[in-house]
């Protein structure tokens, strides 16, 4: 009696213990089939749109488009080709299977998409604002986080394949928008931002500096100001309209700065600050699956060149364009907190139900309210006094900057600000490579960029 028991009851828990395994592999094929179906060779994608359902990428292959459609946003939206790995599709390609586990493959009618937050017409008329020129530009609601503008040259249409791959120009295959570029005076923001938290608004104020065209500094390191004939006494505000060098050198120089405090506050800021950071997680953060690269320096002592020229946006200083921009996100709000940017609008299934909607996220509290409030007015002061009649019909504050680059051979120009409208609430970023070789002009780009986003 008791082997039939001990027999029943061993029966049982193989039954048990394979009606559970049955029950795993069929989760596991739920979850795991539209994978392997998107991956096979006769399957079709779904599509991806803008936000006015302009088609930025055709999984169907049906779709007849003009030639070099996409040549804007090629290198950011990508395809499934395996090319371009860092691109909106190839991180999302789930999303776009037309494939459900009971009603199979729909090829014909499937209705799985990707609604994106780009503009397409915008971003055409800021890729020919290029002329051709190489660079970036990115621009977003700084207010609800959608990524309107974000496009980049070098570009492809990946609808024309790679043939002669080999041979294209260096970084084609990728959105610059989303890489670390040296920030040249851009980087000053980040640096009266911090100033400020660390001297309160009054103390920095209060803070007056002599340029003379250059500056000697503790080390015996020499910081050029790019007037050779320097700016005299100046405060906060001049030194930020002028973009002085000397003053800043002088101002993370000084003793009621700590570099211990400065390097808290960028790293606040989402720096990765010397080789605090070193696992390779910590150096990206993430748009919809999309990586970008986080801002990074090395800073060392408070009277070093490389330490002064870093916050004043060379040596080792990198930041990607679009983090440039959400900073100023924070100062737009007057809030402190960056407003996150997103790419995806909604995904639909195959039958067309929404499967996942976008959501306002913000960043934590990267500095007072109080800073943001006096950082907007510094800026918008040098918008209203500097670009009035370049960037005209805006109220912009904005922040220029010369980076030098190939070891000084080439400079960019870049331009971070935004439109002090509730009503037109952009915030941008725009790079421009190798400014003296083309005629194209970053005002004129932002320029182009607000009057076809408005």
């Amino acid at each position: 009696m008791k082997s039939i028991k001990r027999c029943q009851l061993v029966i049982t828990v193989f039954l048990l213990l394979f009606i559970a395994g049955m029950g795993i592999l069929t989760a596991r094929i739920y979850k795991d089939a539209p994978f392997y179906i998107t991956h096979s060779d006769n399957y079709r994608l779904g599509k991806v749109y803008d936000r006015n359902e302009d088609i930025l990428f055709d999984g169907t292959g049906r779709e007849e488009l003009p030639y070099n459609h996409l040549i804007d946003v090629g290198n950011l939206i990508g395809d499934d080709k395996g090319q371009m790995e860092n691109t909106l599709v190839a991180q999302n390609i789930d999303k776009l299977s037309n494939y459900s586990f009971n009603g199979g493959i729909d090829n014909k009618n499937g209705k799985a998409a990707i609604y994106t937050t780009l503009d397409h017409k915008a971003n055409r008329a800021v890729y020919d604002a290029f002329m051709g020129a190489d660079g970036c530009a990115v621009a977003y609601n700084y207010k609800t986080g959608e990524i309107l503008v974000c496009t980049s040259l070098p570009n492809i249409d990946p609808r024309n394949g790679y043939e002669g791959i080999a041979n294209m120009k260096s970084g084609t295959l990728m959105s610059k928008a989303l890489y670390r570029t040296v920030p040249g005076s851009t980087q000053k923001v980040s640096t009266v931002i911090s100033a400020m938290e660390i001297l309160g608004c009054d103390g920095l104020f209060a803070k007056s500096y002599s340029c003379e065209g250059y500056y000697i500094n503790g080390s015996d390191g020499k910081i050029d100001c790019h007037n050779q004939w320097g700016h005299g006494s100046q405060e906060i505000q001049k030194a930020v309209e002028n973009s002085c060098n000397p003053f800043f050198a002088q101002l993370v120089e000084d003793p009621d700065l700590p570099l211990d405090e400065i390097k808290r506050m960028y790293t606040k800021l989402g720096y990765a600050v010397s080789d605090d950071d070193t696992e390779a997680e910590l150096q990206y953060f993430d748009i919809d699956g999309v990586q970008c690269e986080k801002a990074s320096t090395t800073l060392t002592d408070s009277s070093d060149f490389s330490t002064q020229w870093g916050c004043i946006g060379q040596g080792e200083t990198m930041a990607s364009p679009i983090q440039l921009m959400m900073w100023q996100s924070a100062i737009a709000n007057e809030s402190g907190k960056m407003t996150m940017p997103f790419l995806i609008n909604k995904v639909t299934d195959v039958d067309g139900n929404v499967t996942e909607k976008a959501k306002k996220n913000f960043s934590g509290q990267l500095f007072s309210k109080e800073t943001a409030s006096s950082v907007k007015q510094i800026l918008l002061t040098n918008g209203a006094n500097h670009y009035a009649n370049s960037i005209p019909g805006y109220t912009v504050a904005i922040k220029s900057g010369t980076a030098q680059v190939k070891h000084g051979a080439e400079e960019n120009a870049l331009l971070v600000g935004f439109v002090d409208d509730s009503d037109f609430p952009i915030a941008f970023c725009v790079v421009l490579e190798n400014k003296y070789s083309t005629p194209a002009v970053a005002e004129n780009i932002v320029t182009t960029m607000l009057n076809a986003l408005s």
